[in-house]
């Protein structure tokens, strides 16, 4: 099984454990003993009770250059996000068609990747772990996805439309979205 097949299937156990509540210790699935158990979860999708987060997680080889290989890990686990975040929008605006019938939806799109990219701009690296065995850097970011539904609100070039179906989803589409990565 491939690394990038084993991220929906360790989400999906993350967050039946996280469903479970308290604080539930996770085994390893990637199998990196000592690891945090942020590496070992991977990218995902959480709701606890603190809010909707998404987590991405990068790493980078060894380098020669031991700051360069934090800059590359930090910048792999910011892609998860956009990754994961990109999957998301597309999820809401093709909800939003076909809720709406709204034909203008184009125009919505590059607006809302625009915003988008504001949100992902306001994501942090909450952790870095070093592989004493191997040296590979893990990067962990996490973007709260009341940033991102703050920017879609104050938003001036999407239409009222958008941002207020949007409003009233917002929750709904996300545990969708976690649904569906868990498939």
């Amino acid at each position: 099984m491939t690394k990038r097949s084993l991220v929906p299937l360790l989400a999906a156990f993350a967050l039946t454990l996280a469903g479970c509540g308290g604080s539930p210790t996770i085994e390893s699935d990637l199998g990196i003993k000592g690891a945090p158990d942020w590496v070992n979860e991977g990218t995902q999708a959480v709701e606890n009770p603190d809010g909707r987060y998404l987590y991405g997680v990068g790493f980078a080889a060894p380098m020669n250059d031991q700051s360069l290989q934090r800059s590359a890990a930090d910048g792999r686990a910011r892609a998860e996000l956009a990754r994961i975040v990109s999957t998301y929008v597309d999820s809401a605006l093709h909800d939003y068609a076909s809720a709406s019938g709204d034909t203008t939806v184009n125009s919505i799109e590059q607006s809302v990747k625009s915003t988008t990219q504001t949100a992902l701009s306001g994501a942090k690296i909450k952790g870095r772990w070093l592989d004493p065995r191997t040296g590979n850097i893990y990067s962990f970011a996490e973007m709260d996805m009341s940033a991102l539904d703050g920017a879609i609100s104050s938003a001036a070039k999407l239409s009222e439309n958008f941002k207020q179906y949007y409003q009233n989803n917002a929750t709904a589409n996300f545990h969708r979205f976690v649904e569906a990565e868990q498939q």
